[in-house]
């Protein structure tokens, strides 16, 4: 398989996970936003993802290299992605006229979190599945497969919790909401992978069971939204 050709193959099957869940989200918004939006703020995301790994190198390998503390470390990288999800969405559309609606902020950020993922899961393909037989395929739409209902699913949860707040924090003049989603979407976000090293591959059921409460607590906020439109 050519470089090119490679390349186009792992960047469709990392896009998949986060374009089906992209397509779940958009149906909760009774107002949908603009396409040409849509895809300038999951395109920011993605390319937010960029200054997001040099900083999290950063962090881990230089300003902590001998840090044995895991929750610490674990807390310290889901801030860091969250913080610029937000800064993504918010470049993107914070003031932008079809901004309009509470619910948007969730929206929004979520497509943010999907553009991420989607680089996410491109570079963990790239680097650790080669695509060079089709046993090499398979196994990275298994892998994918794992991703989308979880690490996919997770940016998708935490970030729309961060927009909850957002909204509120936008629409409702209570700016400070903003730091609690921030804080909220960063736990949301360490808990899982906490509960991915802890079990890792015997017991996913517990990392998945998080999502799963997380998931309904997220659609439980767009309804919220809804209702205050």
């Amino acid at each position: 398989m050519d470089s090119f050709l490679h390349f186009l193959v792992i960047f469709v099957l990392s896009a998949i996970p986060a374009i089906i869940w992209l397509i779940f989200f958009l149906k909760e918004d009774n107002h949908p936003e603009p396409k040409t939006l849509i895809v300038k703020v999951f395109f920011t995301g993605a390319l937010i993802s960029v200054p997001v790994l040099s900083l999290q190198l950063l962090f881990q390998d230089v300003l902590f290299p001998s840090l044995n503390n895991l929750i610490f470390i674990v807390i310290g990288l889901a801030l860091i992605e969250e913080v610029f999800k937000f800064t993504a969405a918010h470049l993107a559309v914070g003031h932008n006229k079809a901004f309009d609606e509470p619910i948007d902020a969730m929206i929004y950020m979520i497509v943010a979190a999907l553009g991420f993922a989607t680089v996410e899961n491109f570079f963990i393909t790239w680097s650790n599945l080669p695509l060079a037989s089709f046993t090499g395929i398979l196994t990275a739409v298994s892998t994918l497969g794992l991703r989308f209902i979880g690490a996919t699913l997770l940016h998708a949860i935490a970030s729309g919790a961060l927009g909850y707040y957002w909204a509120l924090g936008h629409f409702e003049h209570m700016e400070h909401r903003i730091g609690f989603g921030i804080l909220l979407a960063t736990a949301i976000h360490a808990i899982f992978n906490l509960l991915v090293y802890q079990f890792q591959d015997s017991h996913v059921f517990y990392p998945t069971f998080f999502l799963v409460i997380a998931a309904i607590i997220i659609l439980t906020d767009f309804e919220k939204l809804k209702r205050a439109q």
